[in-house]
């Protein structure tokens, strides 16, 4: 196929893009070096117009096609920051930054999503307006609902959006997606139980918080085995239980916990928040102790529309020769904020048999980009046919 083709070319490149990226990871919104090279050379590429500042730090290039009969624009977003944690890669290009590491992906969505960039500017062989996003914070910090509230979808009037996502232990370059629901919604909460404390040799002078904060973390794991239906999916983990004294001879006066609870249908998200409250506090009251629960809603479920979703299946099939059914997967992905304000898909490329994502010893396999920038470029020149 000729983009392929032209991306082999351009490999060396694009893989050089990623591997700097890489050894220069940026946390959450702090995507000041990443945004400005994307920006560099989105401008180095002819791209018609682009504009920082976006969503914070995001990054977004204009690509007008040899027409625009259609009137049709179309938005391909990637993600840019990393995560903090330190590399254990052993990497010439490994992070250079103690702490911060792009230990899923996203370096190698910047890249693909650049090359892709770079072949729409020269062959331009499409009918429309393609809208190259690059988001920052998808790691927590909620980029893709800031960039949707700074009006990206208005501003450069996208109709509808795809997103990508590399996936460890899938083949190399191949694709996978599902509609409807995909991803799963990320609460997060933190729970602070306040005893009495005291000398740890006289617990009955105490209401010991460790215990009732114990009994806590396993009365939570009864809403998905109890409360929510069994075939419906969720799950609620304690991920952190730390205690207001470290001495070995004292009860704490307070332990405080934190953890996540994630969904795919709203009825189980509502419930869950509801369950886990009265739990908390409930199970609290009933040792004399005292619960206060601070839980938030995080990303919402990520749901691809059916029709693009077909259409980016299509797309996949031509460029790999199929298109795996993708697994309901309970992590989070922000790409939901973008796929609420319009339609469009999210799909999974193989990265081939490396360490999971979020791990230490991840690497973003540099042999699949070619399949990756296909994706994009025959996405636009499919779905907005040259006239």
């Amino acid at each position: 196929m000729p983009v392929k083709n032209r991306f082999a070319e351009l490999h060396d490149e694009i893989t050089a893009w990623r591997r700097d990226f890489h050894e220069n990871p940026e946390i959450l919104f702090d995507t000041h070096r990443t945004a400005a090279r994307v920006a560099g050379l989105l401008r180095e590429f002819g791209c018609d117009e682009v504009v920082e500042g976006i969503g914070r730090t995001g990054v977004v290039g204009v690509i007008k096609g040899r027409s625009d009969k259609s009137g049709k624009v179309i938005g391909l977003r990637a993600d840019m920051d990393a995560l903090p944690i330190d590399e254990a890669t052993g990497l010439d290009y490994a992070s250079k930054t103690p702490g911060a590491m792009h230990a899923c992906g996203h370096d190698g969505h910047t890249a693909m999503l650049l090359g892709a960039a770079k072949y729409l500017a020269e062959t331009r062989n499409f009918d429309g307006t393609a809208v190259v996003i690059f988001q920052p914070a998808e790691e927590g910090g909620g980029g893709g609902r800031e960039m949707v509230d700074d009006g990206v979808m208005e501003r450069f009037a996208i109709q509808e959006v795809y997103g990508l996502h590399n996936w460890p232990g899938q083949p190399t370059g191949s694709f996978a997606i599902r509609p409807g629901p995909f991803f799963a919604a990320t609460d997060v909460f933190g729970i602070t139980v306040t005893g009495r404390g005291g000398h740890a040799a006289k617990p009955h002078e105490t209401i010991d918080p460790t215990v009732v904060a114990s009994h806590i973390v396993l009365a939570l794991q009864s809403i998905a085995s109890r409360n929510v239906d069994p075939v419906e999916q969720v799950v609620v983990s304690v991920t952190s239980f730390q205690t207001s004294s470290t001495a070995f001879n004292v009860i704490p006066q307070k332990v405080t916990m934190k953890g996540t609870v994630r969904s795919l249908d709203a009825d189980v998200h509502d419930l869950a928040e509801t369950r886990l409250t009265r739990l908390a506090e409930a199970t609290a009251e009933a040792y004399g102790a005292t619960a206060m629960v601070d839980y938030q809603r995080n990303y919402p479920v990520m749901v691809n529309s059916g029709a693009e979703t077909d259409f980016a299946a299509e797309v996949a099939r031509a460029v790999a020769g199929d298109c795996r059914d993708a697994p309901l997967v309970m992590g989070g992905e922000d790409f939901a904020f973008m796929l609420n304000a319009r339609p469009g898909a999210y799909i999974l490329m193989g990265n081939g048999d490396t360490a999971a994502v979020h791990h230490p010893e991840y690497n973003f396999n540099d042999e699949a980009i070619p399949a990756g920038c296909s994706w994009w470029a025959e996405l636009v020149e499919r779905r907005m046919p040259a006239a």
